[in-house]
């Protein structure tokens, strides 16, 4: 994109600010932001925790937010997605609740795919992702490869859509 994601606009509030209301709408109990711009974000009304790695990714960004929370369930978002929806975090949540067996995450699938960047995390699932990580593993997809986990299809895709160009945009000028 060339600038932060987080603060741009879209119809008048920042891609960061459009996230936490659709986890807001799904009920949290705690919002917070993983590194970024603080001081923007903050400007937009969201409390930022720093992350332990910048720049390094999904996981480490996941394993600060996991060390971060006081909740067992954690929901990490990324923080430019299109049409955030608390329906679709919601439908996460609620899948992990009524899982038998103990899994400690859920992964929404959109096109065959795993959307790592919008998923739904048990407290527990922090100790496999940091061992994983100590051996290794870079992506949240490594990590998590051993990692009792559900997978959830029937999510709008474009809830899980995100921006990785500024022709992804509804309205690129932020207007």
């Amino acid at each position: 994109m060339g600038r932060d994601k987080a603060s741009l606009l879209i119809g008048g509030t920042a891609m960061a600010a459009r996230v936490a209301t659709a986890l807001w709408a799904a009920g949290a109990a705690e919002v917070f932001a993983v590194g970024g711009d603080a001081t923007g974000l903050r400007r937009h009304g969201l409390r930022v925790v720093p992350d332990e790695h910048p720049g390094a990714g999904p996981l480490p960004a996941t394993i600060t937010a996991l060390r971060a929370a006081v909740h067992d369930i954690t929901v990490v978002l990324s923080c430019d997605l299109i049409e955030p929806s608390g329906a679709a975090v919601a439908a996460m949540i609620t899948a992990l609740r009524a899982s038998t067996g103990g899994p400690l995450a859920v992964v929404p699938v959109a096109d065959g795919h795993r959307q790592w960047t919008h998923a739904a995390w048990r407290r527990g699932a922090l100790e496999v992702l940091e061992a994983a990580r100590g051996a290794g593993a870079r992506s949240l997809r490594r990590a998590a490869v051993d990692l009792p986990m559900l997978t959830l299809s029937g999510i709008d895709g474009r809830a899980l859509a995100d921006a990785d160009d500024p022709g992804a945009l509804p309205d690129p000028h932020g207007a």
